[in-house]
């Protein structure tokens, strides 16, 4: 019997739409594809969401990424509100999983800066019964030590959860631990897998 429900947040509860937000600043494609790869799809995004990196060194490790483009990257980085976009239905599902008895937790991997300016987005932390950012724990999905923290930290037994991630290797390696997971597309298909495990 599933007892815990445990969201992802990026693409689950909330949109990241980082490719639209740097599309706002209108810079060109080629612009847009050097600050892509200087960013999220460089190891630096990946450390700073383990909390390796401050906010001054990840800045510093985007532009050594790319030097050519420092202006546009402290330009559209300084401030990070629009990066993450609000899903109406994040807080009223939670709310409605706590009222049928769940135990509601988040696990994602989350950087400090997006903690910071994107608050008007995360309405939903103030609901959930806690979790971990990866942040804030210098570990990040899928590693195991991640999800043994949260297991832990929470005494949940696996068996008794559900993961819910966009991702395919987050879930792989939450389902090594005995949780059972589901490949969030959207919030339907979510409830429909989540009712074939008991949640209703």
């Amino acid at each position: 019997m599933i007892k815990t429900v445990i969201f992802d947040i990026g693409n689950v509860l909330a949109g990241f739409e980082w490719k639209a937000y740097f599309q706002k600043f209108g810079y060109s494609k080629e612009v847009l594809a050097r600050i892509a790869r200087a960013t999220v799809e460089s190891r630096a995004w990946s450390e700073y969401d383990r909390g390796a990196l401050t906010d001054e060194e990840v800045m510093d490790a985007f532009v050594q990424n790319d030097p050519g483009i420092e202006k546009e990257l402290r330009e559209s980085l300084g401030n990070i509100n629009g990066m993450l976009v609000k899903y109406d239905y994040a807080v009223p599902w939670i709310k409605e999983l706590k009222q049928k008895g769940y135990q509601v937790l988040v696990l994602s991997n989350f950087a400090h800066r997006a903690h910071q300016d994107c608050k008007d987005v995360l309405e939903f932390l103030d609901y959930v019964d806690g979790g971990i950012l990866s942040y804030k724990e210098k570990t990040i999905k899928p590693e195991p030590e991640i999800y043994r923290r949260l297991l832990e930290r929470y005494h949940l037994v696996p068996e008794e959860c559900v993961f819910l991630d966009d991702l395919e290797s987050n879930l792989a390696a939450a389902a090594k631990f005995g949780i059972k997971t589901i490949r969030f597309t959207d919030r339907d298909s979510a409830v429909e897998e989540m009712r074939k495990l008991g949640i209703k």
